[in-house]
């Protein structure tokens, strides 16, 4: 290594050191922002004469006593039953992701080992499908719904979200499959097991960070959701997104920010928790999905 290479080593370093926590930084500044601005009086946080009032919290010491308040906590999660939403929440992306991987590991290792040409064409009408709007899906659901008198329940909204995120499972799924050898089935079978009892014990131990990997993925569709929960559920079954957009009020009936601006702390902090105690399993899931056997 010469001196003109070892001196041009530490300034890289130091570059893509200071690049990676600017990066950070701009990542990570509306969260705080959102995250300081929720302990705040409306006046203070949006304040058009000086943005430094969300700083001191000048109006808030003024109406609390205090430089913090919960008010928009308390508001929420109390006085708007913003806990009944997060309950609605979790009930719809539990089961969304355990029927989006149960059909989807049966169906991606089906797909993964068949060697008819109706595999690929399934896989392309599966793409196409999960390509499609939403919202384009949805209004199909309505009338048959209202027919039925299921319009306005968390099971509606479980079915019709599950036929959304089915294609990208089997696709995500059968990526990972292909990526393991075809020989431990074979070997499996060879010392007794079924089909079934190879698929069980022995190929989804193998890939269970891929199975981890994608229901990570099917649980951010079903959290998320807007489109779908907005549309086909009544306001006292509604899942936190569309209960934190009711906060905004609208031209007709008036809302209140700071309630909105709680509710998303607290929708966001789980999907922090979330992504952290499962880094590990999303990048090596990641990883084995990209590598082919």
């Amino acid at each position: 290594m010469t001196a003109q290479t070892s001196r041009k080593a530490p300034i890289l370093a130091i570059l893509s050191t200071a690049f990676i926590v600017l990066w950070l930084l701009l990542a990570a500044f509306p969260f705080l922002w959102t995250l300081w601005g929720s302990f705040k009086v409306q006046g203070d946080f949006f304040s058009r004469q000086d943005w430094m009032n969300a700083l001191s919290g000048t109006r808030t010491i003024a109406e609390t006593g205090s430089a913090f308040t919960g008010q928009g906590y308390y508001g929420a999660w109390v006085l708007n039953d913003f806990w009944r939403s997060a309950i609605n929440t979790g009930i719809v992306t539990f089961f969304v992701v355990v029927i989006s991987l149960t059909f989807g590991t049966l169906g991606g290792y089906a797909l993964s080992r068949s060697s008819f040409r109706y595999a690929f064409w399934i896989l392309i009408a599966a793409l196409i499908f999960r390509a499609m709007p939403h919202i384009t899906l949805v209004s199909g659901y309505l009338l048959p719904f209202f027919q039925l008198n299921i319009w306005g329940y968390l099971a509606t909204s479980i079915v019709v979200l599950v036929a959304i995120n089915q294609p990208f499972t089997l696709w995500m799924l059968h990526s990972f499959f292909k990526s393991i050898p075809k020989d431990l089935d074979e070997s499996a079978m060879v010392d007794g097991c079924s089909r079934f009892q190879a698929f069980r014990m022995v190929i989804i131990p193998v890939m269970w960070p891929g199975v981890i990997t994608t229901g990570l993925f099917s649980f951010l569709l079903a959290y998320n959701d807007f489109a779908v929960t907005a549309t086909l559920l009544t306001q006292e079954n509604q899942t936190m997104v569309p209960k934190i957009a009711s906060f905004l009020g609208t031209t007709q009936v008036q809302g209140n920010v700071m309630y909105a601006v709680s509710a998303v702390v607290s929708a966001t902090v789980p999907l922090f928790i979330l992504v952290l105690f499962f880094q590990r399993q999303i990048v090596s899931g990641l990883t084995a999905g990209a590598v082919k056997g």
